[in-house]
């Protein structure tokens, strides 16, 4: 009897290139060169960068086999995209695609392609489009050349079962520069606070954002790993008052653990995951949510 052996789908994640914004902006090439020079500014970086994109792409495109399927998706489709289980997700672009695309998947591989190392750093999207043959051919043969690294991501569960995955961090307080007003409650102790919100970063986001504040505050414990079932947490500024405290403003989380905020905001809180207000879920009085490490992991594939 005949097995009908159907390939994984791939399916290739991108957004829009800066030309191709100005085009949709100013209609033509002309209007948008206009509108550059007019301001100072070429519109030669933009077509640069257009054609290494274009080149690579097309690089990644013809090392996939004629007959597997394959479809591409623009970072502004992902949230209405479905994907399916077996997927492979390649994700040709920026560092920050990966973290876009990461809060839809459950467990499927992931490959991360950078097409212009000048502009990239390269960090989640580490390989370069000649790598794209061998990548696929360890989907077959799972040689040692390469290996499924799995970096761990935060949930963020409200407690009418709304949910935010993030691969870097999530931010819970106030969408605008006003005091984030909340009761923060961990391992049975409890404090009310007024800051600039709350961080609570992966091991991926440690090099970001948590970075940034650890070095700021003078933090010397070691940051979580991006493999490492751990998350960071930091209050921002947090502000002493007749009501509000500031003796939890840091601290870990481990697998099962959580931190739990409940807001006192009456407009205005939010609660976000790598930075795409977007994509967030309100925080207002009634509202308390729980901060911990996600069940499922992003498996992207790395050099070993």
């Amino acid at each position: 009897m005949k097995i009908d052996f159907q390939l994984p789908r791939m399916v290739l994640v991108t957004r829009k290139s800066g030309l191709q914004q100005l085009l949709e902006n100013h209609g033509t090439l002309a209007q948008a060169r206009f509108y550059l020079q007019s301001r100072g500014q070429t519109i030669a970086e933009y077509q640069e960068g257009f054609e290494r994109f274009e080149s690579a792409f097309v690089q990644v495109l013809q090392a996939i086999p004629p007959d597997q399927r394959r479809t591409r998706v623009d970072r502004s489709d992902l949230a209405s995209f479905l994907f399916a289980p077996d997927d492979v997700i390649v994700v040709v672009g920026q560092d920050g695609l990966v973290p876009n695309v990461a809060k839809y998947l459950r467990g499927q591989t992931t490959i991360g392609i950078n097409p212009d190392p000048e502009r990239y750093d390269g960090i989640l999207c580490r390989h370069p489009p000649t790598a794209m043959p061998a990548l696929l051919a360890w989907m077959h043969v799972h040689s040692t050349a390469y290996r499924l690294q799995k970096r761990i991501m935060a949930v963020a569960q409200r407690e009418d079962g709304q949910r935010l995955l993030a691969l870097n961090e999530i931010y819970a307080g106030h969408r605008s520069h006003q005091s984030a007003r909340y009761r923060l409650r961990l391992g049975g102790e409890e404090e009310r606070h007024s800051s600039s919100g709350v961080i609570c970063s992966t091991g991926t986001g440690s090099t970001g954002w948590a970075r940034s504040i650890a070095q700021q505050r003078r933090i010397m414990e070691p940051l979580p790993q991006p493999e490492e079932p751990r998350l960071a947490w930091f209050v921002r500024e947090p502000f002493p008052s007749v009501r509000s405290s500031t003796r939890l403003d840091f601290g870990f989380l481990h697998a099962g653990a959580a931190l739990q905020l409940v807001s006192e905001m009456g407009e205005g809180g939010v609660i976000f995951a790598d930075g795409i207000e977007s994509d967030s879920l309100t925080f207002l009085v009634g509202h308390s949510v729980d901060i911990g490490v996600a069940e499922h992991t992003l498996n992207l594939l790395v050099p070993s």
